[in-house]
């Protein structure tokens, strides 16, 4: 590598430091932090919009203990019936708002600490070093957005009907405002243990995962200014975002079900994580713990599919522009 320019007089030092370590980004095609963030967001918004309904009739299979439901469609057909077709987007502002913050956070910090862990002198990123960024990704993103995103969500979701006067929760910042007189502010962090555990797990597997994908059946590498086609995108994403749901199956119903409790109706049934565990499995059998997979294997994997197609557009467009520029 060349020697960097040395500073002009008067020049403040931090400032050229600082220009010094991105034109060394660039130049070894090392897509910023926060691009990855925005392509992240972009990437949230367009899954929100599109799966919804699959995500409001996993939520209700979980909470199902009387079997109510007799599987997917039945469920789907039920709320549509009973509550209207309406009520399938249930909890979607939350849901958009979370999935948006959710991303730009699990992107963001996922590239943050991946160029932390790489080798200062090579530049090489571990397999080891790959799945601790997306551990890492994972738990910030469960305690900083996901957790109280989703208490507030699950709780629209499980209100049956659509006329105001008869809903506890009127809205999200409604909800909201209710657990914390009702509960405490930690109210909003009900099921924070499980939900770091399975974000944390998912998104070590899903970074890593679609990193392989991309290397192995692509050719791609980051920063190489090849763009995937995005059905190669919707092929690594959906391949990458199906082993989670299997692996983290019970960390996701005993998250759902300590979020679903409330203070309000007497004592809780579940009094932590390895309570519920072991609740649900003495009560309801071993398969209980993976109530609603299917429909979580139908919204997360399709879900990861649509969220890396964009979000690969917008960092290829920036590699494009950007990193191929500065080789030239």
């Amino acid at each position: 590598m060349p020697p960097l320019p040395m500073p002009e007089a008067g020049a403040d030092p931090g400032e050229a430091a600082a220009a010094a370590v991105r034109r060394r980004k660039r130049e070894a095609g090392e897509i910023p932090a926060h691009m990855k963030a925005v392509a992240g967001s972009v990437g949230g918004v367009v899954e929100a919009a599109c799966l919804q309904p699959i995500d409001v009739i996993k939520t209700r299979l979980q909470l199902d203990r009387g079997g109510a439901y007799r599987g997917i469609l039945h469920c789907g057909a039920a709320v549509a019936r009973t509550e209207g077709a309406r009520a399938l987007w249930k909890g979607l502002t939350p849901f958009a708002t979370h999935l948006t913050l959710k991303y730009a956070l699990r992107m963001g910090s996922n590239a943050l600490l991946q160029s932390a862990f790489k080798d200062p002198a090579s530049g090489h990123l571990s397999h080891r070093a790959r799945l601790l960024s997306g551990f890492g990704a994972g738990v910030l993103e469960a305690l900083l957005i996901v957790t109280p995103f989703e208490v507030v969500k699950i709780r629209l979701q499980q209100q049956r009907g659509l006329s105001p006067e008869l809903l506890k929760y009127k809205g999200p910042i409604h909800c909201a405002r209710m657990i914390i007189r009702e509960e405490g502010l930690l109210g909003l962090w009900a099921g924070a243990a499980p939900t770091v555990m399975r974000n944390g797990t998912n998104q070590a597997a899903m970074f890593t995962a679609k990193n392989a994908f991309d290397v192995v059946v692509w050719k791609k590498h980051e920063g190489d200014g090849k763009v995937l086609q995005p059905w190669q995108s919707m092929i690594s994403g959906f391949l990458a975002g199906t082993a989670g749901p299997i692996c983290t199956g019970p960390f996701d119903v005993v998250k759902t079900r300590l979020m679903a409790q409330g203070k309000s109706g007497g004592e809780r049934k579940y009094k932590g994580m390895v309570h519920a565990i072991r609740t649900i499995h003495a009560e309801e059998g071993l398969l209980a713990l993976w109530k609603g997979l299917l429909p979580r294997l139908m919204r997360i994997p399709p879900g990861q599919a649509i969220m890396w197609t964009v979000a690969d557009q917008v960092t290829g467009f920036y590699e494009r522009r950007y990193l191929q520029s500065a080789h030239l």
